[in-house]
């Protein structure tokens, strides 16, 4: 179960999980984007809404068994300084973010608990473990995934289930900071620019299924994945051209 699929990491995600052997069910809010992803790979795809209780406990019905939960969807919305922050944005991030983790856990962990052996992954990101100017409600929504992340790691202790998070830095994506900036395509070409190698979601669909796939014993607790230009939230190299 992939939340978020319609795009992104999610939609490579669950590509990736796929071509692993999983009977994947991808899951988004645009059906149109998630017809697409099944007519290109074996996948199940589902509308679902996570900050929707009716939709998720819909979903979570529909389904017998589950394994594996990648909790991917979320978003930053604008850069605002808190001096000036819109609550609108910061409602959308904590619902999406931070709710929709809580909803779609709670409803899919008793069939991740009765699988035997039930992984769920939590995609943060390094603002879950550092601050910036301007990114308050984001970093604020991520470090409360991480939160909830390490608390359930302690009340599932001796469960059978693994709790996994994934951190990535600077991935480019066709939509993560266009929908930040607000639709200005200008803006959110120049977050990558002269960047050598960002991370794909390609990449992060790597190692969410690396983790996901280990012995039943082993539990990747918290995977950072940055690209190699940057060496932290503030370091990072661009490559100017004459």
């Amino acid at each position: 179960m992939v939340t978020g699929a319609s795009s992104g990491i999610g939609a490579a995600t669950a590509r990736r999980l796929a071509a692993e052997g999983y009977d994947v069910v991808a899951a988004a809010r645009r059906k149109d984007r998630l017809d697409a992803l099944a007519a290109e790979c074996d996948v199940r795809p589902v509308v679902l809404d996570v900050t929707d209780e009716a939709s998720v406990q819909a979903l979570a019905g529909s389904l017998e068994t589950c394994h594996v939960l990648v909790n991917n969807a979320g978003g930053a919305f604008g850069l605002e300084p808190v001096e000036t922050a819109d609550e609108d944005a910061w409602r959308q991030m904590w619902e999406t973010n931070v709710l929709g983790m809580m909803r779609v856990t709670r409803a899919l962990l008793p069939k991740l608990e009765a699988s035997g052996d039930g992984v769920i992954v939590t995609v943060t990101s390094t603002a879950g473990h550092g601050v910036y100017e301007g990114g308050a409600g984001y970093t604020a929504a991520k470090h409360a995934e991480t939160a909830v992340s390490e608390t359930l790691r302690l009340e599932l202790c001796g469960r059978p289930v693994r709790v996994v998070e994934v951190a990535p830095g600077m991935v480019a994506t066709e939509e993560f900071s266009l929908n930040r900036l607000g639709g200005d395509q200008a803006r959110a070409d120049a977050v990558y620019a002269g960047v050598p190698g960002p991370l794909s979601a390609d990449d992060v669909a790597d190692c969410i299924a690396w983790a996901a796939t280990r012995p039943w014993n082993v539990n990747v607790d918290l995977l950072v994945v940055r690209p190699r230009a940057q060496a932290a939230q503030y370091k990072i190299h661009r490559e100017t051209t004459s």
